[in-house]
């Protein structure tokens, strides 16, 4: 009975030990990975690259591309004509005197809401159409800049988890001198440490 309860004891103690190491482990990793600063010197290409992407999208640059590109293959829009009404309405407008002005309001009024009706159906297809075929690209893009911003690197991990284990031995054996310091006597160090 007391080799199982020795043995549990020890598979506990080692349990614990190996608890410890993860937890350095852990510590260092995420220490590594919120270093942006540490990131930026290793490597400060990626970094302006993804610095440099993100402000492409938040200033609406895909949107400004796409229009110089149309631009240029379709040319430059024509002019709107002075009226936009076709010539037998505006005979027909001519020829109703006084009141021809406020028909005409009426019309142009009626007009204008239809396109702006049909000019926004066509924006809403367009921006359908674009967000589907930059979807893939952007989330790509902004996937391999969390990667990299998040990402660690197993050199710097290793620095950080021989930092952590030196500050947790500095940590223990100011414990241990103060508590002789207080006359309690040495006390024995934590397995795993």
């Amino acid at each position: 009975m007391a080799t199982e309860t020795d043995a549990a004891r020890d598979r506990v103690i080692a349990a614990r030990g190996d608890l410890e190491s993860e937890l350095i482990a852990l510590e260092a990793s995420f220490r590594d990975a919120i270093d942006i600063p540490a990131k930026i010197k290793r490597s400060p290409a990626k970094a302006a690259a993804v610095v440099g992407g993100v402000g492409f999208v938040a200033l609406k640059g895909p949107q400004r591309v796409f229009r110089t590109a149309k631009r240029v293959v379709t040319g430059a829009p024509k002019p709107l004509p002075d009226s936009m009404l076709p010539g037998e309405i505006e005979r027909a407008l001519r020829g109703l005197g006084d009141d021809g002005d406020k028909v005409r309001g009426a019309l142009e009024r009626d007009f204008a809401s239809y396109l702006a009706k049909k000019q926004k159906e066509r924006r809403d297809t367009r921006n359908l159409l674009l967000l589907s075929l930059a979807r893939p690209l952007v989330t790509r893009g902004a996937k391999m800049g969390v990667d990299w911003l998040t990402g660690t690197n197993e050199a710097s991990v290793s620095e950080r988890i021989a930092q952590v284990r030196e500050r947790a031995e500095r940590q223990l054996d100011e414990m241990q001198a103060q508590r002789r310091r207080e006359g309690e006597g040495p006390e024995e160090p934590p397995t795993g440490v």
